[in-house]
């Protein structure tokens, strides 16, 4: 048996080596194992990005990859290093429309590629005024046009934080230059502490519903907020925006607060990446903001988000097969790595094999051979000592003496059982001969 596997070995090995060197090529240049450590750029520290960040780390904890959050401005900022020439960060939060078209020269000489992995949220553009700053303009103390902004102090949020270009867009929309306003940009929670002791007339930001900040101001005696009564027409002239409605009662409904539905515009926050990142880990991420995003909201119903839809940038093709298929067939039922390494090996593996099986019609004839090598390799001095007898070349004892150590080495052959007819064929021959050389010496005078 030991012979045997022995011989399998040798005969297989050739076509065992090219297919390894096959597939660790395959693994080399495919690369299906991700990363273990992945950048994230988020936003200022106990910000709605910044805590949207911290449930993505711990999501993709369960496949063993550390998420590295990375401090940032906001949406502007996460754009600009996604879309610099030195990658820093892989991953990013994007509200739409916030990219600032001073930057827009920059981003387009990097040329980076960015894609998006779907639309993760609403963010609405939030304008809050002190209603004492209205009644200035009119004895009703309610803003109902951009316009009436001009001369006003506003906070426009900081530089990096997406919220100055997306209210400069909407300025533009109403052909209201920015040096009309009195802008400043502070962070958030200064610029609201200046707005309700009077040091501001209105604040702008964007986030979601659920920031404290948002409820906060929505009941704060004297703080009004700004109804986008053309919110329609903003979402058809500007296609980043969406017209949503908060509604009623849905910040307290004991209280009745609002006391009626608000239009309000919204942004959609997607999560950015850069194409070159690497596939699986786009597919995780995807997956974890469906855990997520997927539930329901002030301004979404359940299975909402995350969404293909309302995205600046190109869907990446890992987004697109998850919404379209959903999670991958063999994550539900394997180990991530594993899972991942067939889906992402399979095509070269259906390849592999495609070339390997017609080599792998060598192995079987190739054992065969080497095993009865071992048998008929000593047909060759047996067909010798018959042609010494034929031809006299050789005395007949000494034929016989050769003809009985080749007996001798013959009864050493070992074969698997299926060639155990050829050996005995070779005994069987060898006794033929033995009986020539017998007759021949009886009949000699």
């Amino acid at each position: 048996m030991l012979l045997s596997v022995r011989d399998l070995i040798v005969a297989a090995g050739p076509f065992v080596l090219i297919a390894l060197l096959l597939l660790a090529g395959a693994y080399l240049l495919l690369d299906p194992a991700p990363p273990k450590r992945v950048v994230l750029a988020t936003g200022p520290e106990q910000s709605d990005y910044a805590e949207l960040g911290k449930r993505y780390a711990a999501e993709l904890t369960r496949y063993g990859i550390e998420v590295v959050h990375k401090p940032t401005q906001g949406s502007s900022e996460n754009r600009r290093m996604l879309g610099g020439a030195a990658q820093i960060v892989d991953l990013g939060f994007v509200r739409g429309g916030s990219s600032d078209t001073e930057r827009a020269a920059d981003e387009e000489q990097s040329r980076v590629p960015l894609v998006s992995l779907g639309s993760l949220y609403l963010e609405p553009v939030w304008l809050f005024y002190r209603g004492e700053a209205a009644k200035r303009l009119s004895h009703k103390a309610t803003l109902t046009h951009l316009a009436q902004l001009r001369g006003w102090r506003v906070n426009v949020g900081t530089r990096g934080s997406g919220v100055t270009g997306l209210f400069g867009k909407l300025l533009h929309a109403n052909g209201i230059g920015r040096d009309s306003i009195k802008a400043s940009r502070m962070e958030q929670t200064p610029a609201v502490v200046a707005l309700l002791a009077g040091d501001l007339d209105a604040v702008v930001f964007a986030a979601a519903p659920e920031s404290l900040m948002v409820q906060m101001l929505l009941q704060t005696p004297g703080v009004k907020l700004f109804e986008f009564a053309q919110a329609e027409a903003y979402a058809r002239r500007l296609p980043f925006l969406r017209a949503v409605e908060l509604p009623r009662g849905v910040v307290d409904l004991a209280r009745d607060l609002p006391a009626h539905d608000v239009p309000l515009i919204a942004a959609t926050t997607t999560l950015a990446a850069r194409a070159s990142t690497h596939p699986a880990l786009l597919q995780l991420f995807v997956q974890a903001a469906h855990n997520i995003h997927g539930g329901t909201g002030w301004l979404a119903r359940a299975g909402q988000f995350p969404s293909p839809r309302n995205t600046e940038l190109p869907l990446a093709q890992e987004a697109e097969r998850y919404y379209r298929n959903g999670p991958p067939l063999l994550q539900r039922y394997l180990p991530f790595w594993l899972a991942n390494l067939i889906d992402r090996m399979w095509v070269v593996l259906v390849s592999i094999i495609a070339v390997l099986i017609p080599l792998a019609r060598v192995v079987p004839p190739l054992y065969a051979f080497r095993i009865r090598s071992r048998v008929f390799r000593w047909y060759r001095q047996l067909r010798e000592i018959e042609d010494a007898l034929r031809t006299k070349s050789a005395p007949r004892a000494a034929l016989l003496d050769e003809l009985n150590a080749l007996e001798a080495k013959a009864q050493h052959v070992t074969v698997p059982l299926s060639y155990a007819d050829e050996l005995y064929s070779l005994r069987s021959h060898i006794e033929l001969v033995r009986e020539r050389l017998s007759s021949a010496k009886e009949a000699q005078p």
